[in-house]
Parts: C-alpha cells; structure tokens; sequence
C-alpha cells in the first residue's frame, strides 16, 4: 500500500466518506445533502479504484454492501448478553402497577421515578456487534439466548453503518434494535409481488423478518428495510452516560436512526398519558407499532432493579389493542377504480380492528383470491395497520361452511359494461372502457386535455373535477359544447378566464394523428408507442380496423400493447366516442405512411439541455417519424445524445458510456439530412 501514489489513498478515504456522510443523512436523519447522481458518480469512482487496487478494499467501504455469495444457511451465535421479552401492560393501572413495583425495590414514591418511553416497533429484533468502530457481526433475536448469524444481509441495510461515525469510538459496542418495514414499502414490495405473480407477505413484520432471512443478501438488498436502535447492551469501555436517553443520544451521535418518539418522563400518570397520546398518533407514523416501550431511565437503578427469569423488572411494554381481527365475509363486490383497475371489496360481518369498525376489505385482484384459496362465507382475518386499507390476510379453512361459494371476477365492466380485459401474466383486470366508463371519467379527462395530449390551455385538474361534478361533461367531446355562460358560474371563473378556455378548446381542436392516439389513453400507449402507431398506419380508420398481427408489426409494439389497442376499438363505448369528438369539429393531418425502413429505425435517442432552435417535444416529434425511439434517460443502448444548453447529468452519464453525443447544431443538419433522405 505504500507504494500507491498518495493523492490515490487521499481520494478513496475522501470518498469513502463522503459517501458514509451521504448514507447517514439520507437514511438516518433524513436529510439528503447529494444528489442522486453525485452520489453515484462518487460509488462509482470509488468502485473503480477498487477494482484497479483490491488489497484496498476493507469490509468497512461502502462498495461492499452486498458483497457476499449466498449461503447454504446460518451459522448458530450465541449472545453475549440474552435478548429477553418484555412483561406486558395493557391499562393505565397496570402502568400504575408496574411504577409501584419499581418505587418498592427503589425506596421512593412512583412519581419520583424517571421513564423513557418509545414507540414498541413491530418488525424483527436484531443485534449488531461492532469491534473498533467496524461492523463484525449481526444476528436475529432468535429464541433470546441463541440467534442466527445474518451479518451479510444486515449489510445491506443502508441505515446500519459498516463504520461508527464520530470522534471517540468505543473498544465494543452491541446495539439492539429492530428492523422494520413502512407502510409504503411494503405495499410497493406486494404489489410488485402480485405484477409478478409471486408470493405476498401478510404484513410488514413478516416481510421483515423473511427478508432477513434471505440465503442471497442481494434479494435482501432490494427490500426496503430500516434499522432503527433501540439498546446498547454492551458498550466498553464505559463512557460516562448514565440513562438510558442518553445512550440512545450516543448512538445517535455514532450513526444510528433512533427514535424520534422518545420521551422522558416522571411518574406513571405522565407515562400513561404518552401512551395514549402515542396510541392516537399510531396510524399517522407509516409503520406498525404495537405498544410502548417504558423503562427506568436511569442505567444505576436499572442494574440494581436486575431480571427476572424471562425479563428485566425496570421495563415494560404497554400493548395497544391488536391489529388482526376474525370475522366472516359474507359477501363480494368488485369496484372499478380511476385507471379501469376492477377490484374485489369483501363486505364483512362488521368486527373492530384495532379500535376501528371495519365491515369492508380488500381481496386485491384474482391472483390474491387464488393464493389465499378464500370463498364467499369463509371465517378469515383481517388487518389494519396505519393508512393501509383493511385486508384479508388468512382464511380458516377448517370452519368452512357447506354452502360457501367461489368468488367469480365479471366479464364486463360492473360500471360502463365493457369489456373486462385481463392478460395472461398480469394480476390486474381492467375496465377497457377508458373514455366512456364513469369511475375512470376523471382521469381520462385529465390525460385527454394535458400538455402532451391535446394539450388545452388552462383546463387543469380541479376545473375537471368541477365540471364532472356539475355534471356537465361525461366524455372528452362535450368539452368542446362547453360556453362561456356555463362556465362563468363556477366559482372563481369570471367571464375573461371562461371565455380564454373556450378559446383554447377551440384552438385544440387542431391537433395531430399521433397527440389524438395519445390522448385516447389506451393502456400502455404512450406518446413514442402513438407516433409508431400514426406513423406506420396513417389513418385513424386504418388504426381502428387493424387485427392485432398487424398491430405488433408497428415498431415498439409488442403483443400486449398490440392486445390493449386492438381491445379498446372493439368497444362501441369507445367508437361512439370518437365519432362525437369528430363531430364536435376535432381534426388533425393525416401521418404519410412510411414507406420502408425510415432511417432511425432500431435507434434510440436522448435530448438533454435547452434548445434554442426548437423546443425539445419538437425534436423528438422529428426523431419518432424518422423511426427512433426517444428515452429519458441514458443507457449502453442509447445511440446518440443531443445536448442542448446547460446539459447536466445525462450528459456525463453519455461521456462515461461512450455515446455519442451531439450539438444542436449538428442536430439540425442530420435532421434536415434525413428527412430530405425519406
């Protein structure tokens, strides 16, 4: 190592910290200070250099989050110290109880004693060892004495640090803490799950503790899990801090997340008061916890308080009601949601469910009725967590009545009477009647009248909202019906901001093939698929008679794309659409059909930076009928970048791939070029 250039050793120690900062305050505290492509831009120097040097690679570096192969299984670890449960309390008098017990063995009144008190996550213990500031082990809780060794997945935790921050570090450090999974995450994870047809977890404490548990730490890598600290259980040499808010405030100091909800608090009558303050905030935190944790603050009378068989005497764990419930589904019914989504709604035997009624769950999609084997008149489970929507989670088989029946998805639309489409792979059945249902109405106004759709000036979200409330427009052609008169009479729409609308509906009806296609918001047809679309078949009457062969020979169109645009004409909801809005007076150029290859066919390009020339939708308008596929973002496919003005970081992601990149300039004389060419 000494024989390295310096400058080389200071860079891989700046960026090694850099990038031990930037992990920090996103996932610690919060508070992101690089950008996204800064930080990558530095992992991937740092990686580099690692590659070109391996004896410089320490298990401390941020490269090596996922660095191990996966296991056969886990190796058995004892722990130091025993990772005991906690003795339960489930009213304020049994708080009241437990303050009494610790005052006796104290010698002091309840209301003299000092209380740290944090929410009680429910996710899955876990202890990490750290010798010399560096991460040397991890383990699950396991039966409290005995766990299993997971520190390769751990890793890849980003908010567990491979190194303790700060300028003192302790000799050894255990911290306990759990690892948990938000609300979000979790329903991400299931719903890509369900798109993929594979397993979904009951909640966020099991697909915690599973995704520990992953042989592959790089299936562990891409869960969205969170460490949060709740223990020091050994910390050597001792560093002078005498409670237990302090400790956590030095793990906080070290790099770890702790709990923004923790509180200390004098006597029980305060405890019990956080409790339920806490247990009304529950649902707004966006991730499940199940109690309380209330302990003596202070570390001296914990060791003099000592243990129990099973658990300490200075801690308790207030418990809130639960979150699982059994009752029976007596019925289902399928609602269509604002994108055609059709989905199942169990109407329950109504049961409370963590001091809510709930008579209603959702099923999800058939895949989920299918995974969970459930029937009409089954005794299931259901939970509610958070924000989340009730869910059955379970069936009990067993009390299966006999005359329990199967669930039966619809064929048409429970709303317009479309056609329900479904294809082979995916978990979700929609509504094919986009333009025409009414529980999709909204959105598809929305999309029909933005920017780049028919793009009409100043009709904007909530004014969609307001005129389908009114009542006033059901399909996208009686926008065009609209008159000044009607429209002044919404609230804060004078006579100037009404007749301007008007005005823009009118100039929209000048558009174009492809803006026309796109704005019909068939499924997965975005504005590239639309250009292909206009492009190849010239004609919207041709488009409409296309058979689906003929669809999946458009460039970029594959057999589902094919199958949702040859569905959506077959709609007579859809077709009497169309033919209103020609007769409301919207008109466009017909495409001139290619003929042959176009030059760009295959290609892929990116616009990065301001042009002065033209705006970039007009670029990429110029690109899509030459045949080119227009992306947002760079990658080893791109074939060229046009970078404009102020080019940012597509442009240095194209010089690191080796795409070519052009100017404006250059732009405009290939352009000009080709479709002189065609």
């Amino acid at each position: 190592m000494s024989s390295l250039d310096p400058a080389l050793l200071e860079e891989i120690g700046q960026l090694r910290a850099d990038l031990d900062d930037a992990n920090y305050r996103y996932y610690v505290l919060d508070e992101p200070t690089l950008t996204d492509a800064d930080y990558d831009r530095k992992l991937q120097r740092l990686q580099q250099i690692e590659a070109e040097h391996p004896d410089l690679i320490s298990p401390d570096s941020p490269t090596q989050r996922v660095g191990a192969a996966p296991a056969e299984g886990f190796p058995e670890v004892a722990h130091a110290i025993p990772m005991l449960s906690l003795d339960n309390a489930f009213s304020r008098e049994d708080i009241i109880a437990f303050a009494q017990r610790v005052a006796e063995r104290l010698e002091c009144q309840p209301e003299e004693i000092e209380f740290s008190c944090e929410p009680k996550l429910d996710g899955a213990a876990v202890s990490l060892v750290y010798e010399q500031g560096v991460l040397v082990s991890g383990a699950t809780r396991g039966d409290g004495r005995t766990g299993e060794g997971i520190t390769s997945n751990l890793r890849t935790l980003r908010s567990v640090p491979l190194k303790l921050m700060g300028g003192t570090l302790p000799e050894l450090v255990e911290v306990r803490g759990e690892v948990i999974m938000r609300h979000a995450g979790f329903e991400a994870l299931n719903q890509r799950a369900r798109d993929e047809g594979s397993k979904v977890f009951a909640n966020p404490r099991n697909a915690a503790a599973g995704s520990l548990r992953q042989l592959d730490p790089r299936i562990t890598a891409t869960r969205p899990l969170e460490f949060h600290a709740y223990q020091a259980a050994r910390l050597e040499p001792d560093m002078g801090d005498t409670t237990h808010s302090a400790l956590m405030a030095r793990l906080s100091q070290l790099g770890f997340k702790t709990s923004a909800e923790l509180s200390v608090l004098q006597g029980p009558d305060a405890v019990a008061d956080y409790c339920e303050r806490l247990g009304e905030k529950r649902d707004q935190l966006g991730y499940d916890i199940d109690g309380v944790v209330i302990k003596v603050n202070d570390l001296r009378h914990q060791r003099e308080l000592g243990f129990v068989a099973r658990a300490p005497r200075w801690a308790v764990a207030f418990k809130f009601p639960a979150q699982e419930e059994v009752t029976l589904l007596n019925d289902v019914e399928f609602q269509v949601g604002r994108t055609g989504a059709i989905t199942p709604v169990a109407r329950l035997e109504p049961v409370t469910v963590a001091g809510v009624t709930v008579s209603n769950a959702t099923l999800h999609n058939a895949d989920e009725i299918e995974r969970l084997g459930v029937m009409i008149g089954d005794t299931v489970a259901i939970r509610r967590a958070g924000d989340v929507i009730p869910q059955v989670v379970r069936v009990d088989v067993e009390k299966r009545p006999a005359e329990a029946r199967a669930i039966v998805f619809p064929d048409q639309c429970p709303v317009c009477g479309s056609e329900v489409e479904r294809l082979e792979g995916e978990a979700v059945a929609r509504c094919s009647g986009g333009l025409y249902c009414a529980a999709q109405r909204k959105e598809a106004l929305k999309h029909f009248a933005s920017r780049k759709a028919m793009d009409i000036d100043g009709l904007g979200e909530k004014l969609i909202e307001q005129l389908v409330e009114q009542d006033w427009v059901k399909t996208p052609a009686e926008l065009f019906h609209l008159t000044v008169e009607q429209l002044k009479s919404l609230p804060r729409m004078g006579e100037k901001s009404a007749t301007n609308l008007v005005n823009a509906l009118e100039k929209a009806k000048q558009t174009t093939l492809p803006r026309f296609i796109y704005a019909l918001g068939i499924r997965e047809v975005g504005e590239a698929t639309a250009a292909n679309v206009a492009n190849h078949f010239g004609t919207l009457q041709a488009l409409q008679e296309a058979d689906t062969p003929a669809l999946e020979a458009v460039n970029d169109v594959g057999p589902i794309v094919a199958k949702h645009i040859h569905t959506f004409f077959r709609q007579p909801h859809n077709l009497d659409t169309l033919d209103a809005l020609i007769a409301a007076g919207v008109v466009w150029q017909e495409t001139e059909v290619a003929q042959g290859p176009t030059p760009l066919e295959g290609q892929s390009w990116v616009l990065t930076g301001a042009m002065e020339s033209m705006t970039r939708d007009e670029g990429k308008a110029r690109l899509q009928a030459l045949g080119a596929k227009v992306a947002g973002s760079v990658s080893k496919k791109t074939t060229c970048l046009v970078a404009g003005e102020a080019a940012g970081s597509k442009l240095t992601k194209a010089e690191e791939l080796g795409v070519e990149v052009i100017d404006e300039a250059t732009f405009i004389e290939r352009l000009s070029a080709w479709e002189q060419s065609e």
